[in-house]
């Protein structure tokens, strides 16, 4: 840690590769992450879609302590762990969302929260309703205030955990499972490690989730003005 920069908090393999006390806590790392970005309005600036396909790359290293000796096994139980930390995530954001209703609205700017990616959210959902849920999942920031969203509007709890499990479960596992076998097919037919193109990586998965939704954004204000 000597060597440590605050850039690479940015960086989804420090996430990844991080040690502490010479022990490998990457796995843990990653789940708090997944937990901490869909649960807590804090984790609105962690890396989310990238975090899962490079963690999908680097599934053998995460899973080396609790290696079930298969490796198709080990890519599923990581991404169902994913997948059970993103459900337990919105479930937290819901609960959060229903106990301080209007209280968010009211909330002044901070650091760790932004009044304005709220409202982002509240538009996402009213616009695609039941299914915001699920496509929320797959678009940063605002997969981290929609079910603070649902639970302000009180939407039913049922429909909410159907949604919440399915997104949840469509999000991890594709993420996760493109990494791995991406990884496994360049390798193999191209020998191209895709380990060492990170940064490219990382650049193009933010670029193609957040493009659509700045757009969309932009084409609003135009209208509005």
């Amino acid at each position: 840690m000597e060597d440590f920069n605050w850039l690479q908090l940015l960086n989804p393999e420090f996430y990844i590769l991080l040690e502490f006390g010479g022990v490998k806590i990457g796995l843990l790392v990653v789940l708090f992450i997944v937990f901490a970005e869909t649960g807590l309005l804090a984790g609105f600036f962690l890396p989310g879609d990238s975090l899962l396909f490079l963690a999908g790359i680097y599934s053998e290293t995460l899973m080396q302590q609790i290696s079930l000796g298969s490796d198709f096994l080990n890519v599923t139980v990581f991404a169902s762990l994913v997948s059970l930390m993103g459900i337990l995530g919105n479930m937290t954001g819901y609960w959060f969302g229903a106990k301080s209703g209007s209280y968010l609205y009211n909330q002044k700017d901070s650091f760790f929260f932004k009044k304005k990616y709220l409202y982002q959210a509240k538009d996402f959902f009213e616009k695609y309703g039941n299914r915001a849920i699920v496509f929320a999942r797959f678009l940063p920031i605002v997969r981290t205030f929609a079910p603070v969203v649902a639970g302000i509007v009180a939407m039913d709890k049922k429909k909410f955990m159907y949604y919440n499990i399915v997104g949840s479960i469509l999000w991890s596992f594709s993420m996760i499972f493109a990494g791995h076998y991406l990884h496994a097919l360049f390798l193999d037919k191209f020998g191209i490690d895709l380990k060492h193109y990170i940064e490219f990586i990382v650049i193009g998965i933010v670029a193609f989730t957040t493009l659509p939704v700045l757009w969309k954004l932009f084409k609003k204000r135009v209208h509005l003005e």
